[in-house]
């Protein structure tokens, strides 16, 4: 696997970009079968790519182990219909091991998460990412959040390193972003992909798809994708009406809840996809699951989005 592959089939507008939950069973171990049903019916329901292992899929949680049993699992429900990105971090070293097995277990990306604690500077961070990417034949692409965000100049010279192909934010400084990406545009031109990878991206994608940034990972996708879908193509085709009455009615709601619990961009998101009928488990600690009470608005949340489906455009008969 090349860059430019994985780069073009990302580049080509398809769908929101699938991020899966780990599946655990009663006992809390890795539940690789109910993984891969809940793999294969994202990538049926219109996924553009899978992201295996990343933040949702709880990355963190997961042995090494694991972690390679679970991207093997998504190369095989995904059968090559779709791109399969795996995540890796903590330091240097641990990135490294992981990025070797997502290569072992026929992953076609990479997507490198944060290093672990530390806030290090522009350099420790450029070195950090160029051993990644040097590790493997993979691509990768680069989250920024937390402790690993980039200035300019630094995204210029990833933009500049061999197999690093895009750039992940998880920051929301649309500031930063702009002046990114016309960095990039004037001293490193060619194609480098930029995604929003704020938690419930859809909030925000708008604002970013003015920037120019018209990936997005999708949160909702794991538990509603009839509605992470109709989003998408609202986007797509303009239809301001309906990506405003899913902005006001669904998602600005669901960011609400959210809201409520730490660790609830996944365990409410796991809560969503046993919702729908597919048991896959609870999250790991340090993270904990939602209160009763907010799985039960989050149910009344999905029923409210799949009606503002239904509902017609104003000015319609």
């Amino acid at each position: 696997m090349t860059p430019v592959p994985l780069a073009a089939r990302l580049s080509i507008p398809g769908g929101p970009l699938f991020f899966p939950v780990t599946a655990f069973g009663p006992d809390g171990s890795v539940d690789l079968d109910t993984y891969r049903t809940h793999v294969r019916r994202g990538v049926e329901a219109g996924a553009a790519a899978v992201f295996a292992c990343c933040g949702t899929g709880e990355f963190h949680a997961l042995t090494p182990e694991e972690y390679e049993r679970c991207v093997r699992a998504a190369v095989e429900a995904v059968a090559g219909r779709v791109p399969v990105v795996a995540g890796t971090g903590y330091g240097t070293a641990l990135a490294v091991r992981y990025a070797g097995l997502a290569e072992t277990a026929g992953a076609d990306g990479l997507l490198a998460m944060p290093p672990y604690l530390v806030v290090a500077g522009q350099e420790g961070l450029l070195r950090h990412y160029r051993r990644i990417a040097a590790a493997t034949a993979l691509p990768v692409v680069v989250y920024q959040r937390d402790n690993a965000v980039f200035t300019p100049e630094t995204v210029v010279e990833l933009a500049r390193t061999d197999k690093v192909i895009g750039l992940k934010d998880g920051l929301g400084d649309l500031d930063l972003m702009q002046r990114i990406i016309s960095a990039v545009r004037t001293e490193s031109p060619g194609d480098f992909l930029y995604f929003n990878g704020l938690p419930t991206a859809e909030q925000t994608q708008p604002a970013y798809r003015a920037l120019g940034v018209p990936l997005y990972s999708s949160a909702v996708f794991c538990f509603a994708p009839e509605i992470a879908l109709a989003f998408y193509d609202a986007l797509e085709s303009g239809d301001e009406t309906t990506v405003g009455r899913l902005l006001d009615g669904f998602y600005g709601p669901f960011v609400e809840l959210r809201a409520q619990g730490r660790g609830y961009a996944v365990a409410l998101v796991k809560a969503g996809v046993r919702l729908r009928g597919l048991d896959v488990g609870e999250v790991r600690p340090p993270l904990h699951e939602p209160a009763e009470d907010h799985v039960k608005q989050l149910a009344q949340l999905i029923e409210r989005g799949h009606a503002l489906l239904e509902k017609e455009p104003e000015g319609t008969e």
